[in-house]
């Protein structure tokens, strides 16, 4: 993501308390010990909670984040 909105960056904010419980839920930190299903799961955290935080705040659009 180039340039990132004010949006965008609270929805990865959000995203990013979901990625840290999924991953002490495996109890490693280092992602080089991930098997494959791990570390897509850990992307489906990640891109699942960054798109339902974008959602939540497009349906209270209240954000003037247009750039133009």
């Amino acid at each position: 993501m180039v340039d990132p909105t004010e949006r965008e960056q609270a929805a990865l904010r959000a995203a990013a308390p979901l990625a840290g419980e999924y991953i002490e839920s495996l109890g490693k930190t280092d992602l080089t010990l991930f098997t494959v299903e791990e570390f897509l799961t850990l992307i489906r955290v990640i891109v699942g909670g960054y798109l339902e935080a974008k959602a939540g705040f497009d349906i209270n659009d209240t954000w003037d984040d247009v750039p133009f």
